[in-house]
């Protein structure tokens, strides 16, 4: 976390795992969020921008394994 006063960079890596609609076939999904978050009057944190596949360039897809036409 990155923060500036009552603003914060929040950078998490997160992972997906389940299973695929068939009910049998893995899915596995990842990616780097970028959130940020404002400290507001009461002293709690409000994201303000959650975007959960922030790193990616443009057109870039999340890492996905076992999902059908990925």
């Amino acid at each position: 976390m990155y923060r500036s006063g009552d603003l914060a960079l929040l950078i998490v890596d997160w992972v997906i795992d389940g299973v695929g609609r068939d009910g049998e076939k893995a899915v596995h999904v990842e990616g780097t969020a970028t959130d940020v978050a404002r400290r507001g009057p009461d002293g709690r944190w409000r994201y303000v921008i959650d975007n959960p596949f922030g790193t990616l360039t443009p057109g870039e897809e999340p890492s996905r394994t076992g999902v059908p036409g990925s």
